[in-house]
């Protein structure tokens, strides 16, 4: 009996990985055919499980390995770290000074969920990633066409997983992934879910291209990406026909906005869908010292940078100095996590 379920088993995985392959590769040659592909052919090896020289999920840290189980019991709609698919979205020049310090915090707790959106090759972190770094072939500028280029690989690739939750921050957040599950797991499974936090205080305005060169305005809330964001698998579908198979850059042009922006037009202007805005998510845009100890146990997302010309950072008095841990990620890595093997 057991060796019968285990034959099935096999079989399901062996499709489910095939169907991924397949739809990753053909996402790669449709954009190759437009000049910027997808690079993600070690896409199969990281939603196998584990890369070259990763130690299978079984022998990892406990702390790693119950982190779906941290919520209380008794919720009804409970969501799981298995449902969860977080992209990153980088820059080459971030590998080292960034995505280090990601690595050795909450990534380390992730790892399995988690995959890094790039505009090139990097073997070392691919490696170390567990192959779960996809190189866009994206342009490494900072301008409304890179970042929509790379937010509609992110689109893509998620929808290929399956998974029922897209999770998108960019690599100067620390996702509190407890908090995180805590959030996702109060909407209903039938709800179409936009979550995150706005960075204005007023709807955005945007000028809709149409047909005879003509124009409109169009107005919609959207959720910065910055702060980070997450949609439930029923609402992304919703969203193929203007974000799937390159539609996303499409519609971004057709706002002359940044992906955030274009996601947010989408699912408000388009769908009609309303952005659930929560104080959960926090970007470098906003006063981080505002966001008092006691309460960063709570909060989904926390990020670091400057505000009006000066440092930005959660204040906190922490496991390591601030000239230790300028970003201050490790020691709010240490308050949630103080199991962690070189916290003090």
């Amino acid at each position: 009996m057991r060796l019968c379920l285990k034959k099935i088993f096999l079989t399901l995985f062996g499709a489910t990985v095939t169907f991924l392959l397949v739809a990753v590769v053909g996402y790669q040659r449709r954009e190759e055919s437009s000049g910027r592909g997808l690079r993600a052919s070690r896409l199969s090896v990281a939603l196998s499980g584990r890369g070259a020289g990763e130690r299978p999920l079984s022998e990892r840290a406990p702390a790693a390995r119950g982190l779906a189980h941290s919520r209380s019991p008794d919720r009804e709609h409970q969501v799981e770290l298995r449902d969860i698919f977080i992209a990153i979205k980088t820059t080459r020049r971030f590998h080292k000074s960034r995505l280090e310090l990601l690595l050795e915090t909450w990534i380390s707790r992730v790892w399995e969920q988690t995959y890094i959106f790039t505009d090139d090759e990097d073997e070392e972190l691919t490696i170390r990633t567990g192959h779960r770094v996809i190189n866009t072939n994206c342009s490494s500028a900072h301008s409304r066409q890179a970042l929509s280029c790379k937010m509609a690989a992110e689109y893509d690739v998620f929808i290929a997983s399956r998974l029922k939750w897209f999770c998108h921050v960019d690599d100067d957040n620390y996702v509190n992934v407890r908090a995180l599950l805590n959030l996702l797991s109060s909407f209903p499974p039938t709800q179409d879910v936009y979550v995150g936090k706005p960075s204005l205080d007023r709807p955005i305005e945007a000028s809709e291209k149409l047909p005879n060169n003509k124009t409109k305005s169009v107005f919609f809330w959207f959720a910065t990406g910055g702060a980070g964001f997450c949609i439930n698998r029923g609402l992304a579908l919703k969203m193929a026909p203007w974000a799937s198979n390159g539609n996303f850059m499409n519609t971004a042009e057709r706002i002359r906005l940044p992906d955030d922006c274009t996601i947010g037009y989408i699912i408000e202007a388009i769908l009609g869908v309303n952005l659930i805005r929560s104080p959960l998510f926090h970007s470098h845009l906003e006063n981080l010292q505002l966001v008092s100890k006691s309460h960063i146990q709570s909060q989904v997302t926390l990020s670091y940078g400057t505000f009006e010309n000066k440092q930005n950072i959660i204040e906190m008095k922490g496991a390591f100095s601030v000239a230790e841990d300028p970003s201050r990620f490790k020691s709010i890595h240490c308050l949630l996590y103080p199991d962690t093997p070189w916290c003090p």
